[in-house]
This record gives C-alpha cells, sequence and structure tokens, in this order.
C-alpha cells in the first residue's frame, strides 16, 4: 500500500469512521452530543466544543497551507473559539469540524509518495510525513479527553 493510503487511513481511523486504536472516533463521540453537553464545563477542563474548534482550527488551517504553500496559523490562537450561544451554533462547528476531517482525509490520499519526505513548508517544520503523524497524535491526544469528558457529562 502506498503511504498516502495508509495515513490517510489512519486519519480518517481517528476522525471519521475508525475503531480498531481507541474504539471510538471523533465522528462518533461528536455525533449524538447536543449544545449544552458540548459546552458543558466541567472544572478546568476544557470543553468538547472547545477541543473540537481546536482540532478544526489545525485542519482548517493545513488545509489552506496545502493550498498555499503558507502556514498561517499559530498554537495562540487554537483556543479562540467564538461563543456558542445556541444548539446551531454547535451545528455548525460540527459540521465544518467534520467536513475538514474529510477534507484533510482526502487531499492526504491525493499526495504523491515522494512528498511525504520533503520539508513541510520550511524546513524547520520538518518533513510532510512528520507533521500528518504530528497531527494523527495530536488528534487522539484529544480524542481521548473528549471520550472522558463525555463520559462525565452523560454516564456513558
Amino acid at each position: 500500500m502506498n503511504r498516502n493510503l495508509t495515513i490517510a487511513a489512519r486519519l480518517s481511523e481517528v476522525l471519521l469512521d475508525g475503531t480498531w486504536i481507541a474504539n471510538t472516533n471523533f465522528k462518533m463521540q461528536l455525533q449524538d452530543l447536543n449544545c449544552l453537553q458540548a459546552t458543558q464545563k466541567l472544572g478546568s477542563l476544557n470543553t468538547i466544543a472547545m477541543l473540537t474548534f481546536h482540532i478544526n482550527y489545525y485542519l482548517k488551517g493545513l488545509l489552506r497551507a496545502f493550498e498555499t504553500g503558507k502556514l498561517e496559523i499559530s498554537d495562540q490562537y487554537s483556543f479562540d473559539m467564538p461563543q456558542i450561544n445556541s444548539a446551531n451554533d454547535w451545528d455548525e462547528l460540527r459540521a465544518e469540524f467534520l467536513h475538514h476531517a474529510a477534507q484533510f482525509v482526502w487531499k492526504v490520499e491525493q499526495l504523491e509518495d515522494d512528498v511525504f519526505d520533503q520539508p513541510f513548508i520550511d524546513e524547520k517544520y520538518g518533513t510532510w510525513l512528520r507533521n500528518i503523524e504530528g497531527v494523527i497524535e495530536h488528534c487522539y491526544y484529544h480524542l481521548g479527553q473528549i471520550s472522558l469528558i463525555k463520559k462525565l457529562i452523560v454516564g456513558t
């Protein structure tokens, strides 16, 4: 199997449709949450909505970087989520996240094999492979948080 297909499958596993590693994925965790649950604050923990925004911020920014060759996202803004005031706001964030997740998987699937060993945007960021694997690891980290927070909120 080509690296692009292997890596895209790993991304899809954590974001959209897999259960092998964590027995869940983002889509599965988010699909049945209502706005109150997604925005419920538990102590100092981030809300599920905030974690969804955070991962979406990176997916959206990296998709833009794939197109422009410029990385214009910054960690300092990755939690700057607009206020969620309604069920519609939560539905829009969730839909945008799922759209960007599917687009990101598709873009990685389209990459040529030799791209993975090339510098990502700037040599200081390492290779495309390192960065995309970093996205996978980052997603699993926050998926674990979302899963635990959801259990605390809904009790399942």
